[in-house]
């Protein structure tokens, strides 16, 4: 079971930036969080993070199946390597090469 994130995010909105929650961008975003992705790059965009808590954050992620599949076919799709994908969302090439070959079937 996962967490309902558009319901934390609307209520941490409504108690400490009811001024954001008025926002039709904010609104439509915050009702399409499906995937951890989403979910990621709308705390970046609501919040600003310094490069400390960044690091620290990156230690904590974790993907679900959705979201690993699509940045598995992304890579694919544009033919990059498992370094520059690696570089690029700050994951380490083993654990690329992990989704790779668990996913393997569902890629192709």
């Amino acid at each position: 079971m996962r967490p309902n994130y558009s319901k934390i995010y609307h209520d941490m909105l409504r108690l400490e930036h009811p001024d954001k929650l008025e926002e039709p961008k904010i609104r439509e975003l915050l009702k399409r969080l499906n995937t951890s992705d989403d979910v990621l790059k709308f705390n970046e965009r609501l919040f600003e993070q310094s490069k400390e808590s960044s690091k620290n954050n990156q230690k904590l992620k974790t993907y679900d199946k959705k979201t690993m599949l699509k940045l598995l076919q992304y890579q694919r799709k544009h033919g990059f390597s498992t370094s520059y994908m690696s570089k690029k969302y700050k994951i380490s090439r083993t654990t690329i090469a992990k989704w790779k070959k668990n996913f393997e079937e569902e890629i192709n």
